[in-house]
């Protein structure tokens, strides 16, 4: 097995008749790095959600990791989401109070690990994305870049099939922007599959593969 990703024939309609993606077949094997590309309204977050299993298809059929979405039930989903799928998103989602270890930490909680190995696997990870100096930090006493970076390693500490990037600049100045598609990229040549989705053509076309949609399709 080859495809962690693999979309086809698949339409997304929502009540009301609308369509946001149509059509859609696509392919996306281990290992790979791939921007989704469009303006707003091309369907991109619509795929991100299909592809992470947070929405189920109206047509054709979505398997991630091997998994075809459509045989599994709402629980099923939810644990390939926690085990095998990392999200990021353009806004940090993370909890204020709480330190950036506990902040990764947490992500690991349905994920059946004992505290003390959730704990010792978000150490491991903040120290993979250049803040083993920070684990104590509250985002308050963050940059924008290195919350990004917190949500990163709490994205990638379970080891995902799949890494999801929804925008993950969007709330960035350039410089630390660029420092977040730095450590995509390294992510990626560590072994990490992943999937950006962007509006932005700068940031899709520095990466290796770029699935570019308008009017959600494929074009």
């Amino acid at each position: 097995m080859t495809a962690v990703i693999e979309l086809a024939g698949v339409t997304k309609t929502y009540p009301g008749g609308v369509t946001a993606v149509r059509s859609v077949d696509l392919t996306v094997e281990y290992g790979e790095l791939v921007a989704i590309v469009g303006p707003s309204g091309s369907g991109k977050s619509t795929m991100l959600h299909l592809i992470g299993t947070l929405d189920r298809p109206t047509q054709g059929s979505v398997r991630i990791d091997g998994h075809d979405v459509a045989t599994l039930s709402d629980r099923q989903l939810s644990a390939l989401r926690a085990g095998r799928i990392g999200f990021v998103f353009q806004q940090f989602h993370l909890a204020p109070g709480r330190t950036a270890i506990a902040n990764v930490a947490d992500g690991l909680l349905y994920s059946g690990v004992r505290r003390k190995e959730r704990e010792w696997r978000a150490e491991a990870a903040l120290v993979r994305v250049g803040l083993g100096e920070r684990l104590g930090h509250r985002p308050h006493q963050l940059s924008g870049g290195e919350r990004q970076r917190v949500a990163i390693a709490r994205a990638v500490a379970g080891d995902p099939a799949v890494l999801l990037a929804d925008e993950p600049t969007g709330n960035l100045d350039s410089v630390a922007g660029a420092g977040v598609v730095a450590l995509l990229r390294e992510l990626h040549e560590a072994g990490t599959t992943v999937l950006v989705i962007t509006h932005d053509h700068e940031i899709a076309g520095s990466l290796p593969r770029q699935v570019p949609m308008r009017d959600g399709r494929v074009i």
